[in-house]
């Protein structure tokens, strides 16, 4: 009985809400991340020098823009793990380091090898493996 409980919830569709949660999480993370990394390239290294540098960097548009957008990154997490499992959660959101890489590539220029190109296939693959699964193995529907 219990083999086939499993194979039931394995096969449960994922509800919009999960989706759209999910979406929201991995485009926040990288553009949040993508947001600071451009900021802080332009703010350039010496502005860490003395703690001022610090509350120098965050008035940079961009640095700040990264700021709010992780703040709602790290909010829409702990919202779906509120209601998905964190087995579910993690690996689906780290499409986001997918994107995120591709993101470097094209607007930050930065050069990608063949292994991180490797690497992120296989997160990809984990991803659609995961994202095929029940989002929650308690049953619940979320709150």
């Amino acid at each position: 009985m219990q083999a086939t409980s499993e194979v039931t919830q394995a096969r449960m569709p994922v509800v919009p809400k999960t989706i759209v949660l999910t979406l929201v999480l991995i485009l926040a993370n990288v553009a949040g991340n993508f947001s600071l990394s451009w900021g802080m390239r332009r703010t350039g290294p010496g502005v860490f020098e003395s703690p001022l540098g610090y509350i120098t960097a965050l008035f940079d548009p961009w640095v700040a823009l990264g700021v709010c957008l992780l703040l709602v990154w790290m909010l829409s997490q702990m919202a779906l793990l509120s209601w998905a499992d964190l087995s579910y959660v993690l690996p689906v959101t780290s499409a986001g380091y997918v994107l995120a890489a591709i993101a470097g590539r094209l607007f930050l220029q930065e050069q990608i090898s063949t292994a991180r190109w490797t690497g992120i296939a296989l997160i990809m693959s984990g991803v659609v493996l995961v994202g095929r699964t029940a989002h929650s193995t308690t049953g619940e529907d979320g709150r």
